[in-house]
């Protein structure tokens, strides 16, 4: 039996510090802040169990692994049953959940795990001087040296049968939308190029993308590819419907959204 859900770790305010700080699913985040949801999305098939991208982890306003780890134990799994993550890109809140540190040591969440990233992706972040801060360069240099990765490009985008990806840049240069398809479950989650899915029905150029007119263009035309062929979104950064399929289209009022 397959099973796919949302792991949903709260809702945040985040403002131009990047802190993460948490309020209510229908709270209004502070003045100039913008409402950010976390989704990670769990996947478990007969054979496998996937996650695609990790959560905020230790990186927000008192928060943990604790809390990936406590939604994991309400679906009877535990972090060692993990066996593949998928990271759509290498923005900290959707990879934070990776690793945190304990008594001063850092530790993998996920210690049994293959963690699926882009290769040219990785190399540039590993390159920086600072990934964000000390902490966060920590983070990184740690899961450098201690995770199980893998590349896309070295799979030519699709790791097993049942999950492809596709590289469509824009809200980051090599960022990643993921696949999965197996019998009648059809998913698509496009990071933050369609983070919520009333995104689908909005044009807009978010200045925090790297190509914002990519991301629009990508934005679109992932939208129509999941009508057309009924994927159902994964939206990581939605705090109502992360789950949801567009059922029906009008040039006048866009896409009707259905939560899944």
């Amino acid at each position: 039996m397959t099973m796919v859900t949302p792991l949903y770790e709260g809702t945040f305010s985040v403002g131009k510090d990047e802190n993460f700080i948490p309020i209510g699913r229908d709270d209004e985040p502070e003045k100039g802040a913008l409402k950010i949801a976390i989704n990670p999305f769990l996947i478990k098939t007969p054979d496998r169990v996937y996650l695609i991208d990790a959560g905020l982890g230790p990186f927000g306003h008192d928060t943990s692994c604790s809390t990936i780890r406590d939604n994991l134990e309400e679906h009877d799994l535990t972090e060692y049953d993990v066996t593949d993550i998928f990271l759509s890109h290498l923005h900290y809140d959707h990879m934070g959940g990776l690793a945190e540190q304990c008594d001063g040591f850092w530790e993998l969440t996920f210690p049994d795990a293959t963690l699926w990233t882009s290769k040219p992706d990785w190399e540039k972040n590993m390159s920086l001087d600072t990934f964000y801060d000390d902490k966060k360069t920590e983070f990184l240099h740690f899961l450098d040296a201690k995770a199980d990765l893998a590349y896309y490009e070295e799979v030519d985008g699709s790791p097993y049968p049942d999950i492809q990806t596709r590289r469509i840049d824009g809200h980051t240069e090599y960022h990643r939308a993921i696949y999965f398809e197996r019998g009648p479950h059809k998913y698509l989650m496009a990071g933050d190029v369609i983070g919520a899915v009333s995104s689908v029905n909005r044009k807009y150029a978010a200045k925090y993308d790297h190509n914002p007119e990519q991301s629009m263009k990508m934005r679109k035309e992932l939208a129509r590819e999941a009508y057309e062929q009924e994927y159902t979104i994964m939206g990581y950064h939605d705090p109502h419907h992360p789950l949801a399929r567009l059922t029906d289209y009008s040039k006048r009022k866009g896409y009707t959204i259905e939560s899944a």
